[in-house]
């Protein structure tokens, strides 16, 4: 097996884990190849959720704020679950077949997404059934990913959320870290043939940390760190997972009012430091012209990258008007650029 597992670092000696798997680490091999090359990520953790019955399109297009009932069997999209008050729930990719949806979706949201549809299955003909345990779910993901996918059979389609079939598994045009990026699907039984296939074909591992420091580095937000259920859609800067013109859905009155007025009061934006050594913990704060101007919700240092140098990178939560790419603002007292998050 190619995947390594390592355990996240401690924050204090009370044994509270941190937001980031690992905030001070050198590249690895597996970094460098999600940064350089081609490396393979176990995603299987998250949760996959089949919806099957002739409401299905229905019941999702009134659950999400995307448009689901115009999508085609290949299709995929990503878009949230909001509650009444327009805060997001969770957030998920959706991937239409002919009889079926597949949702993909963190695996600390798994339960709500599923009890949450099931919900507001009333008379609607409607099937739930959470398939995580027997499927996998891998991202094969870097600058030459889609090279390498091809080369072992597994060509990904042109179209971002799109999929196809590939023999025994489905490969979806996904990345979590934001770079090129391709997610494969199978039956649990086909797991290891799909490693040692991959792997044949030039995939490097890449750990848990590898990919979260990559995602951090393109600022690419998360569920439960950048994003959670006290974020409205619009701050999180992730437009492709909102349509405007899709009709009513639940938590669509909030979205629709924020469109109206023009703006949120903050905004999700990445960051650089040159000058520090340690990445800032989760509620750090941002100052802009030494006021508090927002705080940071992950963050994680690479030292000796042959693609990023030795850098902090981080995700926070910026007031408007000072959420502008370019902007320099200071946390910790270091100088901070901020860039606009990965869509």
């Amino acid at each position: 097996m190619i995947f390594s597992e390592t355990k996240p670092r401690r924050s204090s000696d009370n044994g509270d884990t941190m937001a980031l798997a690992d905030k001070t680490r050198e590249s690895t091999a597996g970094h460098e190849a999600l940064l350089a090359s081609a490396g393979l990520v176990d995603l299987s953790s998250r949760g996959r959720i089949r919806v099957t019955g002739e409401d299905r399109a229905r019941l999702l297009h009134a659950m999400t704020t995307n448009h689901v009932q115009q999508m085609k069997p290949g299709d995929g999209i990503y878009a949230f679950f909001l509650n009444a008050q327009g805060r997001i729930l969770a957030d998920a990719y959706l991937l239409c077949f002919d009889d079926h949806f597949l949702l993909d979706t963190a695996a600390e949201t798994r339960k709500l997404v599923y009890e949450h549809l099931d919900r507001y299955i009333i008379a609607d003909d409607v099937a739930l059934e959470d398939v995580t345990e027997e499927t996998f779910c891998f991202g094969l993901e870097g600058p030459k990913a889609t090279e390498v996918a091809a080369k072992c059979g597994l060509a990904a389609p042109h179209h971002r959320f799109a999929h196809v079939r590939a023999g025994d598994f489905w490969v979806a045009a996904i990345s979590a870290t934001g770079t090129h990026g391709v997610r494969i699907y199978g039956a649990g039984g086909s797991r290891d043939e799909a490693v040692t296939t991959i792997e044949a074909a030039g995939a490097i591992a890449a750990s848990a940390e590898d990919a979260e420091a990559a995602r951090i580095e393109h600022f690419v937000p998360k569920y439960g760190c950048d994003i959670t259920e006290q974020t409205l859609p619009q701050e999180t800067q992730q437009m492709h997972a909102l349509h405007f013109q899709k009709g009513c859905y639940l938590g669509q009155e909030i979205v629709e009012r924020i469109r109206s007025r023009g703006h949120v009061n903050r905004l999700l934006m990445g960051f650089r430091i040159e000058s520090q050594t340690e990445a800032p913990p989760p509620g750090t704060k941002l100052m802009l012209e030494g006021k508090g101007a927002g705080e940071v919700t992950s963050s994680t240092v690479v030292f000796g990258s042959k693609v990023s140098g030795s850098a902090v990178f981080g995700l926070a939560y910026v007031r408007v008007p000072g959420a502008k790419s370019g902007a320099v603002a200071e946390i910790d007292g270091h100088p901070v650029e901020l860039f606009a998050p990965r869509m």
